[in-house]
Order: C-alpha cells, then structure tokens, then sequence
C-alpha cells in the first residue's frame, strides 16, 4: 500500500487499518522559507523521516501593523492580493509537483484570527473584540477575502488538503460565547467550508500554543476529514480515544511537542512511541500535539514513525 491510500484509508471505515500512519511537522530555518530551498529542504525531511503525508509549512506571515491600536483602527487592514502571496505559492507548487505522486501534500492554513493576532498581537485582537466586536469584524472579513482568495489558488495548484490552524475558544480568551460566534466561527467556516467542498483530505487542528482549552466544545462541529488536538485540557487529560469520539472522526497526535518526542533518547521515543499506539483509536495518525520543537533531532522522529509503520504488523 502507498502513503496515499495508507492514509485515505483511515476516511473509509469499511477499510481495515493495518498500519498506524505518522507524521510530525516542524519549522525549518530561515534559509529554507523561500524558493527552491524550501521545496528541497521539505523534501529532505519528508524522505529521512520516512512519514507519511507531507505538510506544507507556511512561513509568510501578515506583517505587523502598529497603527491599529484600537478597534476602530481595524478598517485600517490592507487587503492582500494573490501576488503578495507569490513566494509560498511557488513553494506549493514546487512540492506538489514533487511529491503528490506519492503522498497527501496538504499545507498549514493560519485561521482569520490568527492572521489578525499576527498583524497586532493575540492579547490585542482579543482585547478589541472584547471592546468593540464589530469593529474588529471589519478587519475579519479582509483577511477572510485575502485568504480565500490564496486558498483558491492553493487548490488549483493541486494540493490534497489544509492543515487548518484554528485559535480563539481557549480558556479564559473570550468570556462571552458570543463574541466567538461573532468574530471567530464565521471566518474560520467560510474557509474551511470552501476547503472541505474541494479538498479530499483536511486536518482540523485546534491550537493551543498560545493558551490551554477548557473543553473543545467550540471546535466539535468543525468540518475535517482528521482532527489534530491536544490530550491537556484544564479540566483534565483526555485520550486520543475520546478525541477522536469527541469529535467523531480519526485522531492525529498523542506525542508532545515538547516532551520525550523532541529532548528523549532514542529508546525513549520508541518506548513512548509504543505506549501511544496501544492506546490509540483504530483510525489513528502518530504525531505531536502540533508543531515539535525546531532542533529535534529527526532521528527521534524518524524512531517513532518506525514504531507506529511496525506497530499492528508485528
């Protein structure tokens, strides 16, 4: 069975899942964000570490904008038309190209909120839709425009899927539900929706590498083909198993990004590595919790996802 099927095989549950795909994902040094080195150095990785999808880093993001300042400074936000985003679509070119033939390519989407919190800050987005949500709705919908528009062209150019980074319902962020479902939910859906309508295979990925979740209970409904969360809540661990029933769909994760994953030995990784297997659900895809630390050796990763391709064969 080639990578492709390996992984699209965990979408049909009339499908027996023999193997446990593995993927981790990481950023790669400056030199390689642009051009030809980066298509080259994702490659490497891809080829070393011997995983089974290859995700597409997405290294351009919105320039900071320190004259918004206030709420109402969100008219203010430029619109970004297709050729800003020239140099990562060359990237995804250049690996589509490359690699389709054997594996899913799907690239990193930052969702609307994050790009506003790339353009300000977190702490300041999230302070103006305290204060002034539809103010801040207006900058929403240019980077949803700009954004749709980049996806688009993303799925002309031929990939199978986004990795779709999502923020914004952690604890403690938004007290008022509502203020979610009015600055957050709507953009994060028109993108998704349109991903979901052309893409075989996307991974939701509820980000917490700003801040922890009480609960995913924002997140649920969500379109994704896969889930990529972490098992940390504030209200207590949960497992791959009641992630995946949770959000009623296969699993990705079960390593921390920042534990024996990226600091362990070897045997460490593969020890651990076997402990999450077992406990896996049946439609399941090893990885981290979302993106691992950039000076982890790719022998650790290379160790685990040897584990997980040997795990149900041996």
């Amino acid at each position: 069975m080639n990578k492709r099927d390996a992984v699209l095989n965990l979408l049909d549950s009339s499908k027996p899942t023999n193997t446990i795909p593995a993927a981790f994902f990481l950023h790669y040094n400056p030199v390689f964000h642009r051009g030809q080195a980066a298509v080259d150095k994702h490659l490497e990785f891809f080829q070393y570490t011997g995983m089974d999808l290859l995700k597409i880093q997405y290294e351009h993001g919105f320039p900071h904008i320190p004259e918004i300042r206030h709420p109402i400074d969100w008219v203010k936000m430029p619109f970004y038309p297709l050729d800003w985003y020239e140099e990562p679509l060359k990237v995804v070119d250049g690996l589509v190209k490359a690699a389709k033939k054997d594996a899913l390519v799907v690239l990193t989407l930052y969702s609307p909120f994050m790009c506003a919190g790339h353009t300000t800050s977190g702490e300041i987005v999230t302070q103006h839709i305290l204060e002034n949500p539809e103010a801040v709705k207006r900058g929403m919908e240019v980077i949803t425009d700009s954004l749709m528009g980049f996806v688009k062209e993303c799925i002309r150019l031929g990939v199978d899927g986004f990795y779709t980074s999502t923020q914004g319902g952690e604890a403690g962020r938004l007290w008022d539900p509502a203020l979610f479902d009015t600055c957050i939910r709507p953009y994060d859906l028109a993108l998704m929706d349109e991903i979901n309508r052309k893409c075989p295979f996307n991974i939701l990925h509820v980000c917490d590498y700003a801040l922890p979740y009480q609960d995913f209970s924002k997140f649920v409904t969500y379109p994704g083909q896969v889930v990529s969360c972490g098992l940390d809540l504030m209200g207590g661990k949960i497992s791959g198993r009641q992630a995946a029933d949770l959000f009623q769909r296969p699993f990705m994760g079960g390593m921390e990004r920042k534990g024996t994953i990226s600091r362990g030995t070897l045997e460490e990784v593969r020890a651990e590595a076997k402990v999450v297997c077992a406990s896996a659900p049946d439609r399941f895809i090893l990885g981290a919790d979302c993106t691992v630390l950039g000076d982890t050796p790719w022998d650790n990763l290379r160790a685990a996802i040897e584990v997980a391709h040997q795990f149900r064969s041996a």
